[in-house]
């Protein structure tokens, strides 16, 4: 399935007036949080962009993984769980006290879960480590994220077009299924990339989302779905991207400038706009989605896109 071409409804009615909210000059050397940095793109990513200079800083949740990629860089790391959201809490309170600013945040952490199974947040697994734990962590840096200007990406998926999301019914258990609630939750990825920038986009806050490919990792390796066979056989892995190449678009967004490389608030795939699925371009969805995600982790909704 081709997603190259652009989504004419991801875009700002006015592209010329979004530009200028981001355009000018950003310091070379860039300050850039990589959540899922302990392995597959993150990983990748993390090397790439300490490599051209910019200080990149790891979060995993392996503190062993975490400390292996970071370690041999040099660079910060920190470790969290998204099944537990104080651990996104405690982690955002250790950024804002020892990362003095934030010019690229990376919401690249995820995973696809075999079984439905409840965080002891008590909320469904996929939907928690997908949505809500990088929703609230987002959330919890956001005034530093303004003031500095910041670049907030996320990882999402091919698979958000099947995400079945609505108004109404946000989250169906009646359907669960390990592929349901992973569009799901990549459906929400794009949708909240476009909250923010509807939001904060004034403010200078620029946010794209993107799908990085078919990579070869250890992505759903724990899994019995389809996916596995692509995940951990021989035959599966060969047709699949390296992490290296996965990794590229993400890069490519956080080495470039939005309003100049890229237009803030859209959705990308091989550094380039892609077509998003036209359920990412219901706004109404998205101020549902805004509000109920604000709920279920006790922040407030903020002021409505305009």
């Amino acid at each position: 399935m081709d997603e190259r071409d652009a989504d004419r409804q991801d875009g700002p009615r006015h592209p010329e007036q979004r530009a200028d909210r981001h355009a000018g000059p950003r310091p070379g050397r860039r300050t850039v949080v990589i959540t899922g940095g302990s392995d597959g793109i993150g990983a990748s990513a993390a090397r790439e962009l300490a490599g051209r200079g910019h200080d990149v800083v790891v979060v995993g949740r392996s503190g062993e993984k975490t400390a292996a990629v970071a370690g041999p860089l040099g660079l910060r790391h920190f470790t969290a769980d998204f099944a537990r959201l104080e651990d996104v809490r405690r982690l955002a309170r250790e950024l804002q006290e020892s990362v003095p600013r934030i010019d690229v945040l990376v919401n690249n952490a995820g995973g696809i879960f075999d079984r439905r199974e409840l965080t002891p947040d008590g909320h469904e697994m996929t939907w928690q480590v997908n949505h809500l734990a990088p929703f609230l962590l987002t959330h919890l840096l956001l005034d530093r994220l303004v003031a500095d200007r910041a670049a907030v990406l996320s990882t999402s998926s091919i698979a958000a077009r099947i995400g079945r999301l609505s108004p109404e019914v946000l989250v169906d258990d009646r359907r669960w299924s390990p592929q349901g609630a992973y569009g799901d939750t990549k459906l929400a990825n794009i949708l909240v990339t476009r909250g923010l920038d509807r939001r904060h986009g004034p403010d200078g806050l620029a946010a794209a989302a993107f799908h990085p490919g078919g990579v070869a990792t250890n992505f759903a390796s724990g899994t019995t779905t389809a996916l596995r066979f692509l995940y951990r056989t021989r035959l599966g892995r060969r047709l699949m991207i390296t992490p290296e190449q996965g990794a590229e678009t993400l890069v490519w967004l956080a080495d470039g400038t939005p309003g100049e490389d890229w237009r803030s608030g859209g959705y990308f795939e091989k550094k380039r706009p892609a077509r998003a699925p036209s359920r990412a371009a219901d706004d109404a969805l998205a101020d549902a989605l805004w509000r109920r995600s604000a709920e279920l982790v006790g922040l407030s909704p903020g002021r409505p896109a305009g």
